[in-house]
């Protein structure tokens, strides 16, 4: 589904709609003033990003607790960093959005880690058909050390659905492999995985099948394979790499959220999705 830069601006032209759009997301549906009971409206404050109750002038800040908190940053600047966010494919550098908002590198780049807040989200528990595998992210080395300055992540993925993942700390062990896939996956599902021996146990909890890429074989002749996984390690590295060029340990799960969020949202207008999400509490 698309969402237009001409149906952005004609949804959203400038700060007072944008304020607008916040407060009745978060207080729309109030008609009672919490302070003073009586039935009320609520009217913009002049000059103030805040809205008074018609009887007590009791107020009622909107954007508290949300992303646009205490920033100074017009909010159809950030409004418009995030549908950037929701229309790009490969994701939005810091760089990028300071050219195009006219703000400092400083600015630019909280605006996109709050923004990434919003990728954040509560999938439930796989079912079905679940892929799981690993892959590594960082530096290059030599090959007898070519893991130690790599990070690993861990992802899941349903059969033409979502996807999972999780940035592991330290190095990938079965210790923290099992006790995630238990976590996020339904038990007696279906799991699919290559032949490492990280998954040696997953067979007491999930129907668990095997396809061995050790043999060059990328699906089982029963129709056992890792491939969705394996494409969406592509575009998360591709992306990086392309866009980002370099991501720290330390942010690097919030990175892959924000390409899992895209990937399970493929279908729908993300920019809209964000934007809904971004007048809500954080």
């Amino acid at each position: 589904m698309r969402y237009t830069k001409k149906q952005f601006d004609r949804e959203y032209p400038n700060d007072n709609v944008c304020l607008e759009a916040v407060f009745q997301a978060r207080f729309g549906d109030l008609e009672f003033c919490p302070r003073c009971a009586a039935q009320t409206k609520f009217y913009k404050i002049k000059k103030r990003k805040a809205y008074a109750c018609m009887h007590c002038a009791y107020q009622l800040h909107p954007l508290a607790n949300t992303i646009f908190r205490k920033s100074s940053t017009s909010l159809k600047d950030w409004f418009f960093a995030i549908y950037l966010f929701g229309v790009s494919k490969n994701g939005v550098s810091a760089k990028e959005l300071e050219r195009h908002l006219g703000v400092t590198y400083k600015t630019a780049w909280r605006m996109a880690k709050q923004i990434r807040l919003l990728m954040a989200e509560d999938t439930g528990k796989f079912m079905g058909i679940v892929e799981a595998d690993e892959t590594f992210y960082g530096g290059k080395r030599p090959i007898e050390t070519r893991f130690d300055n790599k990070t690993a992540i861990l992802g899941i993925a349903e059969k033409r659905g979502r996807v999972k993942v999780k940035a592991l700390d330290g190095k990938v062990r079965a210790g923290l492999v099992l006790p995630y896939l238990k976590e996020n996956i339904e038990p007696l599902s279906v799991l699919h995985t290559d032949e490492s021996g990280l998954y040696n146990q997953a067979h007491k909890t999930f129907k668990h099948r095997k396809v061995d890429h050790g043999w060059r074989t990328y699906v089982s002749p029963t129709g056992v394979h890792t491939n969705t996984l394996e494409g969406f390690w592509s575009q998360l590295k591709r992306s990086i790499n392309g866009t980002y060029h370099a991501v720290s340990p330390a942010y690097l799960q919030s990175y892959a959220d924000e390409f899992a969020f895209r990937y399970n949202h493929r279908g729908d207008a993300v920019g809209r999705v964000l934007l809904d999400r971004a007048k809500k509490p954080v």
